[in-house]
């Protein structure tokens, strides 16, 4: 049996809109996501994009990301989703945690102060060296791009 590693210790400052709010958390012990709250009322358009508020700021440690992703009830219930997902906050970023939302849905989607909008997950970061190349290798699929592959098996 595997052990789970060690809780990733994330610094997390509440902002004054934030006073009162729960702190980003993980809704049972096999979630892989904190799920994060909005700190503003709004109602989101059909169509319609806002970056909502979330009442805190992160400080990650070097070496790490947080990653922003949507809730798969309110995307597959409300058509609201994260855009820009999966999102990243960089670890030298200081200022509020905001969620992208946009309502994809056909109906007006209303976002209350408290209401579960997102989740945050943990990432390592791989930071990479690209190396100029006047050739790649071959692959069977080359330079087949979207699609290329097909849809059925």
């Amino acid at each position: 049996m595997m052990t789970a590693p060690a809780p990733l210790p994330i610094a997390i400052r509440r902002l004054p809109h934030g006073a009162g709010l729960p702190l980003p958390a993980y809704a049972t012990a096999g979630a892989a996501g904190l799920d994060v709250v909005a700190a503003e009322s709004l109602l989101l358009a059909p169509g319609a994009r806002h970056a909502v508020a979330t009442g805190f700021a992160l400080a990650i440690p070097e070496g790490y990301e947080v990653q922003v992703r949507p809730r798969s009830g309110l995307a597959l219930k409300h058509g609201v989703t994260c855009l820009n997902t999966p999102g990243t906050i960089d670890s030298d970023y200081r200022g509020e945690v905001k969620v992208i939302l946009a309502n994809l849905g056909d109906a007006p989607f209303p976002i209350a102060i408290g209401d579960r909008i997102a989740q945050l997950v943990p990432a390592v970061v791989q930071r990479a060296t690209l190396v100029e190349a006047e050739v790649l290798d071959e692959t069977a699929r080359g330079d087949g791009g979207f699609g290329s592959t097909g849809v059925r098996c």
